[in-house]
């Protein structure tokens, strides 16, 4: 199976450039469109459609860290001491969305292998319980990949479901948004609003180091989580250093653009129209479900069912806290249901998978043939 990814060659500086002009290009264009963010779903679709018509695209890792570095920064300003407290009290929220993330990642999953493991139209050759399992959790999907290839699974396959799903999600929960005018909707402000060039010069060298802790304890998402910890901690402490300019923040939305964008080359089209068929249609019908989740949740809390959808959605972690940003949806609930998946699908994946399926087939193997 060819993969869709970029191999791993150093980007020319010149492809570097061209991508960035590309992407500045389309989100002028989506600004030009009122369509829903412009500097991140601009981006994402013109690399993404370049990039599988074979054009020379190319996301530089270091730009792509900076953006997530800015990101978790200006996330973390939204975690005054009010706003902790208003997640304290909904811990049993944030608790029951990590049960919901891990039942509906097992259900994906088993779907996946009983449509496309036994024979038929549907069947992808050489398709394996592992393979099917961790192309399906909800969350950490670079992380998911690697665990894959250290179990023996079809990489590809595993790597190009979640891109699809992460992708999808991205596109169709901001535009129904758009559609159904929720925006605006949060009263919560970041905890600084003015910016002050001494105090975001310290924020930068504090959440630098963050990022660098992060980067030695060798945690996923380092650049992320780290300016995140660190932003938050601050704010939530009532440190108010200062705000970060718009600039800023659209830039960064513009390279995680590109980063998730460029993972579509050429080979994506051609790979198992069927697994990304299904993959497709799975994730829709996640989106409903959980549409209908936070509708319930929305009986039992103050929020709002359009921020908790944005914390509930089988998006990324960073895709999804942007469009809450961008929207003014909850962005303090939905970075704290997203933070506390990640980890528990980062803890119990591989776990889970010797609980449910390792664990069950040596059983059986072990056991006596019935008389």
């Amino acid at each position: 199976m060819p993969s869709f990814f970029h191999r791993a060659v150093q980007p020319l500086p010149a492809r570097i450039a061209l991508t960035l002009l590309l992407a500045w290009a389309a989100a002028a264009l989506c600004i030009a469109l009122r369509t829903p963010l412009p500097w991140m779903i601009g981006p994402l679709l013109a690399t993404a459609v370049v990039s599988m018509l074979g054009g020379p695209t190319a996301s530089w890792t270091p730009l792509r860290n900076s953006g997530q570095w800015i990101i978790g920064c200006a996330l973390g300003l939204y975690f005054t001491p009010q706003v902790v407290a208003l997640l304290a009290g909904l811990w049993w929220a944030i608790a029951l969305n990590i049960v919901w993330a891990l039942a509906l990642g097992l259900a994906f999953g088993a779907w996946l292998y009983r449509v496309h493991h036994g024979p038929g139209r549907l069947h992808v050759a050489g398709l394996s319980r592992i393979t099917t399992y961790f192309a399906a959790p909800i969350g950490a999907a670079s992380e998911m990949t690697l665990m894959a290839e250290r179990h023996g699974a079809q990489t590809d396959l595993v790597a190009s479901a979640h891109s699809l799903r992460v992708l999808l999600v991205t596109l169709i929960i901001p535009f129904g948004f758009q559609w159904a005018g929720l925006h605006g909707l949060d009263a919560t402000l970041p905890g600084a609003r003015v910016v002050q060039l001494p105090g975001l010069a310290l924020l930068a060298l504090l959440t630098g180091v963050g990022c660098w802790v992060m980067l030695k304890l060798e945690r996923t998402n380092p650049w992320f989580i780290g300016a995140l910890v660190v932003s938050l901690l601050l704010t939530a402490s009532g440190v108010t250093l200062s705000a970060l300019p718009q600039g800023m923040t659209n830039a960064a939305q513009l390279v995680i653009g590109i980063s998730l964008g460029v993972r579509f080359t050429s080979g994506f089209v051609h790979m198992a129209p069927r697994w990304l068929g299904s993959v497709a249609l799975a994730t829709v019908a996640m989106i409903v479900l959980c549409a209908g989740f936070a509708l319930l949740l929305a009986q039992f809390t103050s929020l709002h069912w359009a921020t908790l959808l944005l914390g509930t959605s089988p998006g990324g972690i960073a895709e999804m806290a942007i469009t809450a940003k961008v929207l003014q949806l909850g962005v303090p609930m939905v970075t704290a249901f997203h933070v506390t998946r990640l980890a528990a699908v980062l803890v119990l994946a591989e776990p889970m998978y010797r609980w449910f399926y390792q664990d069950s087939a040596a059983t059986q193997a072990e056991s006596p043939p019935a008389e």
